[in-house]
């Protein structure tokens, strides 16, 4: 399990043809890089190429395919930040990017001489972070406003047209379609809000109901609401806590605490039927929005990176210590959950605070952040992470940390690993290793379980089936460890 995975190459297939046929167009060993993808215009005009060998930041190039023998043109020759093309009219290029813009920006240029020092500002940086799309001829500026969206119509010579309604707060994606398209699709879902499939006519600004999702979930039944707290160093930390109304803050609630806090990834509120379990039975389901994300754009990001990355834990500790302070739960009905850099979250903060949670799901996690590069798409995380071989300094800071290293002889929660055993993006030896060691540390009475998915990877691609019987084994673990006896839908 050992292969790295770091050489990426793009090719040209013409259909109809042999896959022998296919010539390389970027990549290979003449320019390595670990991550590449290729795109073309919606006018066939420019095929748009973003390299990079870490995950935050990329090189961008285009080639003019309307000259036959153009050649491929490098745009942004460093990684330091994103930069991707959104749209063009004829020459004239779209660039969304966060290059001097940390929350992001729309800007345009001409394709004949596209380097930075030429871009004009068309969406200036606001202190909402952007992500923007096109439909119908116009640029929709999905705008994160403390975790939740907002939604923006801009003509294409950057005139803003209308703030989108839309049905509460909450996470809204979509708004992409060909330029001579008059309506637009999107989705709209929160962590009460089942995920709803919106028309909406770019010319009037209305949406209306397309498809409803299928689930069986009166949303009236339940609240979701914002609150802020501060964390260790004073940092002020949005969380969105979800739970059924009427729900007495006795401290005995069943309580699930989630987070991500890494790689520029923001978490938005998002409907989960497996949450369901939880939410009808008198439980709370807890997201705060942590350093390491994306929620507050790049600066918000790095405060949780390399020499930063304990901004995280001790977000996610502060979290914890909001919901028992006021009341919500209590240490003995209290989980965390994360999964992957969120697992690293999970195995971090319990190891630093055994005695904060009753229950840990810990969730094909990077565990040992000594040898985290070593393996399949491993070395792509060190702009998040720094590795132990770039200095003493950051040796000494991953290893004060990393989850494997940190474990100790001590009173730990309940623990239920989770892995798969054909995970090639974090190899499911880190889960290995740290439910040995974890099992050896255990001093508690509490069990330590690992549960290892077969024919399965690193979340995506199992069966609906497998997806049902981790989550049943999920709650069942919780719950039992918590002393709490689920009861049927009422």
């Amino acid at each position: 399990m050992a292969g790295k995975t770091q050489i990426h190459k793009l090719y040209y297939h013409k259909l109809g043809t042999p896959q022998t046929a296919d010539k390389m167009v970027f990549g290979g060993e003449k320019t390595p890089r670990r991550y590449i993808n290729g795109s073309v215009t919606e006018d066939e005009r420019f095929l748009v190429i973003s390299g990079a060998n870490t995950t935050t930041g990329n090189e961008l190039y285009i080639q003019d395919l309307s000259k036959a023998g153009s050649p491929i043109v490098q745009v942004v020759d460093n990684e330091k930040n994103e930069v991707s093309v959104l749209d063009n009219v004829g020459s004239k290029l779209y660039i969304e990017t966060n290059l001097n813009a940390p929350n992001g920006k729309v800007v345009t240029v001409d394709a004949s001489n596209p380097k930075p020092a030429n871009w004009k500002d068309l969406i200036p940086e606001t202190k909402n972070v952007l992500r923007a799309t096109t439909a119908g001829g116009k640029i929709f500026a999905n705008y994160l406003k403390d975790a939740t969206s907002l939604i923006e119509q801009y003509d294409m010579n950057g005139k803003k047209e209308r703030s989108i309604a839309l049905p509460s707060v909450g996470s809204a994606g979509g708004f992409s379609a060909k330029k001579e398209e008059k309506q637009t699709y999107y989705t709209f879902t929160s962590y009460i809000y089942p995920p709803t499939i919106f028309k909406y006519d770019i010319a009037t600004g209305k949406s209306t109901v397309w498809k409803k999702a299928g689930v069986q979930f009166d949303p009236t039944k339940y609240e979701s609401k914002q609150v802020f707290y501060n964390s260790k160093d004073g940092t002020r930390i949005p969380m969105i806590i979800t739970y059924k109304k009427g729900t007495v803050m006795n401290g005995k609630n069943p309580t699930l605490l989630y987070a991500y806090g890494g790689f520029n990834s923001s978490t938005t509120p998002g409907f989960s039927t497996s949450n369901i379990v939880l939410l009808e039975n008198g439980g709370i389901y807890a997201v705060p929005n942590i350093r390491g994300g994306g929620e507050y754009g790049e600066k918000w990001h790095l405060a949780g990176t390399k020499l930063q990355k304990q901004n995280v834990f001790d977000d996610y500790i502060a979290a914890a210590e909001y919901l028992v302070k006021n009341n919500y739960t209590s240490k003995d009905y209290l989980a965390i959950s994360g999964a992957s850099n969120g697992g690293l979250l999970v195995g971090a903060t319990m190891a630093q605070r055994p005695e904060l949670f009753k229950v840990a799901f810990p969730a094909v996690g990077v565990m040992d952040m000594l040898r985290y590069n070593q393996f399949t798409a491993g070395a792509g995380w060190s702009y998040d992470y720094g590795t132990a071989q770039d200095s003493k300094e950051m040796f000494d800071y991953l290893y004060k940390y990393s989850p494997y290293h940190a474990l100790k002889p001590a009173s730990y929660p309940a623990t239920l690993v989770t892995t798969a055993d054909h995970d090639d993006r974090v190899v499911p030896a880190h889960s290995f290793k740290f439910a040995s060691k974890l099992q050896e540390s255990q001093k508690g009475p509490a069990p330590v379980l690992i549960r290892v998915e077969t024919k399965a990877g690193h979340g995506a691609g199992r069966s609906t089936a497998q997806v049902i019987s981790e989550q049943a084994d999920k709650w069942s673990f919780m719950f039992q460890n918590m002393g709490v006896t689920p009861y049927q839908n009422n």
